[in-house]
């Protein structure tokens, strides 16, 4: 079975869906715990997962309400947990669980990168799989910075090539600082971070 395919059977489309590279958001948490901790003059706690993707689907134009979001969590194959997170262990923690807000149910799903592939194709053939798919509104991109450009360079061939695919979706790419734009949002990912790390701007500006 191609690559593509058996994605395709993995995922549970629904309305919302959000494409994490999650060591590459692993990362950022890490650098920011390092960074903040000597600035603000605390000790950081790890990021809460479920925090964090609150506000990171509120910043993808999801409002309070009955809704569906699935979340697809990318990571290397020998990588069985994120380090800067909580909950942490993709399978006995996060593959398969669920859980609902005011912003509705949050469905995760962990994806380990076969040999067969990169994470950069991996993420891009997620990303093109979830903007075909007629169910789904908003998709929200956390790639790694160093595969921007293949993701924008998709995004702007869909619009080009296939433009009813992308018709009436809220497509969302974070970054860590503006990027070169094109037929999609984009939002600072460090904010969505720095809440689930309960750094508060009072803490930054007072330092």
């Amino acid at each position: 079975m191609c690559i593509f395919a058996a994605m395709n059977d993995n995922i549970f489309w629904t309305e919302n869906v959000v494409l994490v590279d999650a060591d590459y958001a692993d990362s950022v948490v890490f650098n920011l715990i390092v960074n903040f901790e000597r600035i603000i003059g605390r000790r950081i706690p790890q990021a809460d997962m479920a925090r964090w993707l609150d506000c990171l689907v509120l910043d993808g134009g999801v409002r309070q309400g009955e809704h569906t979001t699935s979340v697809v969590l990318i990571h290397d194959k020998d990588r069985q947990a994120l380090n800067n997170f909580v909950p942490s262990h993709y399978e006995q923690e996060l593959n398969g669980k669920a859980f609902s807000d005011h912003l509705g149910e949050f469905v995760l799903m962990a994806l380990p990168v076969e040999q067969l592939t990169t994470k950069c194709d991996f993420m891009t053939e997620a990303l093109q799989l979830a903007c075909s798919r007629q169910e789904v509104k908003r998709v929200m991109v956390v790639a790694d910075e160093r595969h921007y450009a293949q993701v924008s360079s998709l995004l702007r061939k869909l619009d080009h090539d296939s433009p009813e695919q992308l018709d009436g979706k809220r497509i969302t790419v974070f970054t860590m600082e503006p990027r070169e734009g094109g037929c999609f949002r984009q939002e600072i990912l460090g904010f969505s971070l720095m809440s689930a790390l309960g750094i508060r701007g009072d803490e930054i500006h007072t330092s």
